[in-house]
């Protein structure tokens, strides 16, 4: 299958699980990052600290919140934080460096600011998207 043929990117399924599992990756992503800017905002710290703990811990939660979602689904831990830990870093960073990105060009550092949020949420979850939706489509994998 063709990534440039005229069929590779118009099937609604694939775009409608690719942005579910996208959607839950942003969750967890996003409870860790803003949680860690929230804190630190006023720490003393620089920017590009607060940022680089921001996005590991972003991860972290991603990760914890996807081993949870499968242990709920009677899957076992073992199993479950494998596959958690499977999931693509390359939609993760590219997600947290869009949500930080975006945090700031508006306000200038790492604050927490509860109308950025819907902004940061929106580019984070349509940088990885599509490449979520090439994974799921051409490799057969999600990152969920």
């Amino acid at each position: 299958m063709e990534i440039v043929s005229d069929n590779f990117w118009t099937c609604r399924h694939t775009w409608r699980q690719s942005a579910n599992n996208t959607k839950w990756c942003l969750i967890g992503c996003a409870i860790g990052d803003f949680g860690t800017i929230a804190l630190l905002q006023d720490s003393g710290f620089s920017v590009m600290f607060i940022f680089a703990l921001a996005m590991l811990n972003g991860i972290i939660t991603s990760i914890l919140l996807e081993t949870f979602i499968l242990m709920r689904q009677s899957i076992d831990f073992g199993n479950a934080i494998k596959t958690a830990l499977g999931m693509s870093l390359i939609s993760m960073i590219s997600m947290e460096l869009a949500m930080n990105l975006v945090d700031y060009l508006l306000t200038g550092g790492a604050i927490f600011k509860l109308w950025v949020l819907p902004i940061s949420l929106f580019f984070g979850f349509i940088t990885p998207w599509p490449f979520n939706y090439w994974r799921l489509k051409k490799l057969g994998k999600s990152c969920h």
